[in-house]
């Protein structure tokens, strides 16, 4: 394990990144016998017959793979019963949150020191990595970044969002400040219990600190590029706020506003100055760097469901490098990115052999029936070690973490790029259950974001583009069709324009299955709506009033059933609607 260090040594971490890599099948066992280890008196594990074995032939003859859904009764009981070694044998002492956007509702998740370790561990290997090529010196962090409200299960134990869990825990707090620099933003203003008051915070924070930022960084770019659509609009408020050291009305957090107290005072130079670059900005084109002019580059996960925001981001961001965070989620992490100078589109991540034990299903096995992902079909596949993937091949990702989850299948699918010496680098494709299907027709995240690129391509030209984007199969017609709901900018809409963008997100699909479908008929015309300005702020909202929080929401890219208070809110805000010609 990577030692938190007073003084960071960068080439120390690097080294020990270089020594791991190089040995990797010889390091997945030993990080697999030190789970077994630690965990086989749990009775999840004694209930397997796995008998003290710890190697990996036995391990995968007796753990099943499993889904959360197979896990849930047992994070339960975990929840209610608060002393119980069920999944580890030291018992969980708090639960994590997921998002909840892809579900429609949070899932648990045991979360333990060991999870805090193996998260400090892959920041401080990508920030090494990162450092080496891009040094930051003291100063400050502007993080938007939001603690959720905290709660007790039945059995006592303390519930938040996975980002909560980790920003509240000392050690990685000590982390955070040693590699990214203190944050320009005080604690109050981080756990305030009103999203919307602390964002207007953090950018008050930054803006008093300007000079002394050296990073801007949220857990995902949809959270940096709302931040800065917001500063759009309130600009001038701040500017206020600045020049008289008085915080807006809008504030009525009094914890907020006695954290703020000990850092606004009256500023009219600097008031002046914010006003100055706003004004000079007519389309607000490389923003941050003209309100942060020591800032070294932007920091967060760019990839998956949020490369969509890249291009807003980059706009913003000017000539300033865009950086994509590590990957991981909720149960456990899986790599480091570890070359800082390619894009967020090209991103990849190497996978660490010691954070937790990895197999990998080759994407061909998974069997075209396989909608349930039930245990049983699961039983049927032939995962392959981290050593024995193949490069250019696609794989589901399993993962055994130091949190008690076994053979867990993520749902994630991942491409291999390369080697990092003998440790595979992996690049996010898609999530393998958000699938947009009628019949013979599999259109993945991916493919939606594909679609949406190429038609939003005919908005530029207006110098117009799509704010956030969501779909729907709709089986209520027959046949059925896909729904894309838009949320544009812009309050003028031409018929025109958006007839001609309804029909290339039609023909932008090029999955076979959903080609032959539209000629054939069997697939109706895809039907655009564009919904009214904010409408995908309500969804974040309703999110928010589920317990997520803004650091880890993601826009649900896929509304399934599960999600119908969220298909009621875009419904309720249509304002347009069109029909694809463009297979008649």
């Amino acid at each position: 394990m990577l030692e938190k260090m007073e003084e960071f040594d960068t080439e120390k971490v690097i080294e020990e990144v270089e020594a791991m890599s190089k040995e990797a099948g010889r390091v997945q066992r030993e990080t697999l016998k030190r789970i077994l280890e630690e965990n086989g008196s749990s009775e999840y594990l004694q209930n397997l017959g796995l008998n003290g074995n710890t190697d990996p032939e036995s391990f995968k003859a007796c753990v099943p793979i499993v889904t959360h859904e197979d896990l849930e009764p047992y994070i339960q009981r975990i929840a209610d019963s608060h002393h119980a070694s069920i999944l580890t044998a030291k018992p969980i002492t708090t639960i994590s949150l997921s998002s909840g956007t892809t579900e429609g509702k949070p899932k648990f998740v045991p979360f333990n020191d060991e999870l805090v370790d193996s998260t400090i561990q892959i920041f401080q290997a990508s920030f090494a990595f990162r450092n080496r090529d891009f040094p930051i010196g003291k100063g400050r962090s502007l993080m938007f970044i939001y603690g959720s409200k905290q709660f007790k299960t039945n059995g006592g134990l303390t519930a938040a969002t996975a980002t909560s869990n980790l920003y509240r825990d000392p050690k990685f707090k000590s982390t955070m400040k040693s590699i990214m620099s203190m944050s320009c933003s005080p604690d109050e203003v981080i756990y305030g219990s009103d999203f919307h008051q602390s964002l207007y915070c953090h950018l008050l924070c930054g803006l008093i600190f300007r000079d002394e930022i050296q990073l801007i960084f949220s857990t995902f770019a949809h959270s940096i590029v709302h931040a800065f659509r917001t500063f759009e609009h309130i600009w001038e408020e701040l500017c206020c706020d600045i020049r008289n050291g008085i915080l807006t009305s809008r504030i009525t957090s009094p914890s907020i506003r006695a954290g703020m107290s000990n850092l606004l005072k009256p500023n009219p130079e600097l008031a002046d100055l914010v006003y100055e670059k706003c004004v000079g900005l007519s389309t607000w084109y490389g923003l941050i760097p003209q309100l942060f002019p020591n800032a070294k580059y932007i920091y967060g996960i760019m990839t998956g469901s949020m490369e969509p925001y890249v291009k807003k981001l980059r706009h913003y961001a000017g000539d300033l490098p865009l950086m994509s965070a590590d990957y991981g989620s909720s149960e456990g992490w899986i790599g480091a990115n570890i070359n800082p100078k390619l894009s967020p589109e090209f991103a990849t991540f190497t996978v660490l052999p010691n954070i937790g034990y990895f197999e990998f299903i080759p994407l061909g096995e998974i069997s075209e029936n396989d909608k349930s992902q039930s245990s049983l079909i699961c039983s049927e596949l032939k995962p392959v070690d981290l050593t024995q993937v193949q490069v250019g091949k696609e794989y589901e990702i399993l993962i055994t973490s130091v949190a008690g989850m076994y053979r867990y299948r993520l749902g994630d699918v991942v491409k291999v790029t390369g080697f990092y010496n003998s440790t595979p680098e992996l690049k996010f494709v898609c999530r393998r259950n958000l699938l947009l299907t009628i019949n013979i027709d599999k259109n993945t995240e991916k493919d939606l974001q594909i679609a949406v690129g190429e038609a939003s391509k005919l908005l530029a030209e207006e110098k117009l583009e799509v704010v956030d984007f969501t779909s729907y199969v709709d089986r209520s017609t027959d046949p059925g069709h896909y729904v894309i709901f838009w949320e544009m900018s812009g309050e003028a809409y031409n018929d025109d324009l958006l007839n001609r963008c309804c029909n290339r997100l039609d023909t932008s699909f090029v999955d076979a299955g959903y080609v032959s479908s539209r000629r054939v008929k069997s697939i109706g015309a895809l039907e655009l709506r564009v919904v009214q300005r904010g409408t995908f702020q309500k969804i974040l909202d309703h999110f928010l009033s589920l317990g997520a929080a803004v650091s880890q929401f993601k826009t649900p890219r896929c509304i399934g059933p599960a999600n119908n208070k969220v298909l009621q809110i875009l419904c309720s805000n249509v304002i347009k609607v069109y029909f694809s010609t463009a297979f008649q």
